[in-house]
């Protein structure tokens, strides 16, 4: 079994929290990191139907089950459970719940009506660059990694992209989003898919995307919140400032894991990534997605954010430093050029006086860690 970080934050939050819940995609390593974890609570899945009437039928009843607590699987299938919980952990703070979903759209709602301020809400997202270095995976193969991708069953022994991807996709349309959205025509919406997986690291066009699928905008809108709230792609947002100069207010797209944005391309080899034209885009969208990653290990909000102006002026990731801002400008080039340092040059003082550090990560070996602007191997970022 792979080390997960997640691990010590959430024994961390269980000091101070009766019930811990653990959100993040399908296949991400829930319910094997949560029953490893605690092998002394009984452990239900909520979505076996036999156990969820059993919960629904007399919830108070099946909530006393294990003296020390349970662990509920799937818990966004029984939100009504969530409002007998919590007077069970009022009357025995002592017991400990652990509870895991992989849909924020229908768990957050349902937390925040009835378990808000008594339970630790943190994600476990696809492994991380240091989850697979600790575990003896070579991660300095750059295209091998984005077309891997990250998720923990690719990378146990004999399963290999090609056949995890097809059903890691079949199995999620069947099963959330066509239940989110009573979706009718499932081409058009796997069009939308693989238009998305095309734009990784771009800013987002829902007019655009609108045209090119052949449906309105809301649809594109409402299936990108879907697509957000199950875990398949998430928004960076644009650093804006009160300033003269005029900065773009348009996200850019990245999915959080690039083996499932390299199988909706139809990149089925490190090979022929090497030479494609979206290798660039996927080299930056692994680095930002594994930043995230490191904040939500630690319980943190991502925070994470990207600056461009009205002259093309661009710095590819701001992260939340203390009250100041690290800057990283992300190149998916093996050799080093200067013009790589082009971003930090021109932004405004209010940003400027803001950064913390400012670094070049790329692909290349040479490393420069003593000067104003660093130049780092993006292995380098494993803990930032």
């Amino acid at each position: 079994m792979i080390n997960r970080k997640l691990e010590n934050t959430i024994r961390e939050n269980l000091k101070y929290f009766s019930v811990v819940t653990v959100t993040g995609p399908r296949q991400s390593g829930k319910t094997t990191l949560i029953k490893s974890m605690f092998p002394e609570l009984p452990y239900f899945s909520l979505e076996n139907p036999d156990i969820r009437e059993m919960a629904m039928t007399d919830p108070l009843a099946f909530l006393k089950r294990g003296t020390e607590g349970m662990i509920l699987d799937e818990i966004q299938n029984t939100p009504d459970l969530l409002s007998y919980l919590q007077g069970e952990v009022d009357e025995h703070p002592q017991r400990k719940f652990i509870l895991s979903g992989s849909s924020q759209f229908s768990l957050q709602s349902s937390i925040s009506q009835s378990l808000a301020g008594r339970t630790a809400v943190l994600e476990l997202l696809p492994l991380s660059l240091q989850e697979l270095s600790e575990n003896a995976s070579d991660i300095a193969d750059a295209d091998r990694l984005m077309h891997a991708g990250f998720y923990p069953a690719v990378h146990a022994e004999l399963n290999i992209p090609r056949l995890f991807y097809p059903a890691y996709v079949r199995t999620y349309l069947e099963r959330d989003v066509r239940g989110f959205l009573q979706i009718s025509d499932l081409y058009r919406f796997q069009t939308f898919l693989r238009l998305c997986a095309g734009r990784v690291g771009s800013l987002f066009n829902a007019s655009e995307l609108s045209n090119e699928v052949g449906v309105a905008v809301n649809t594109i809108r409402s299936w990108l919140s879907v697509l957000q709230a199950s875990y398949i792609v998430f928004m960076l947002h644009p650093y804006y400032e009160n300033t003269r100069k005029r900065l773009t207010k348009t996200p850019k797209l990245y999915f959080y894991d690039t083996g499932l944005a390299c199988y909706l391309m139809g990149v089925e080899n490190e090979r022929q990534l090497q030479s494609d034209r979206m290798r660039g885009h996927l080299f930056e969208n692994m680095v930002v997605a594994d930043v995230m990653k490191q904040r939500a290990n630690d319980g943190q909000e991502a925070g994470l954010m990207f600056y461009r102006d009205s002259n093309g002026n661009e710095i590819d990731l701001l992260v939340p430093k203390g009250t100041g801002l690290e800057a990283y400008e992300i190149k998916s080039a093996a050799t080093y050029s200067t013009s790589f340092e082009s971003g930090f040059r021109n932004l405004p003082e209010q940003l400027s006086s803001r950064l913390v550090r400012r670094a070049v990560v790329y692909n290349g070996s040479s490393e420069r860690r003593d000067a104003n602007i660093e130049v780092l191997h993006y292995t380098s970022l494993l803990s930032i």
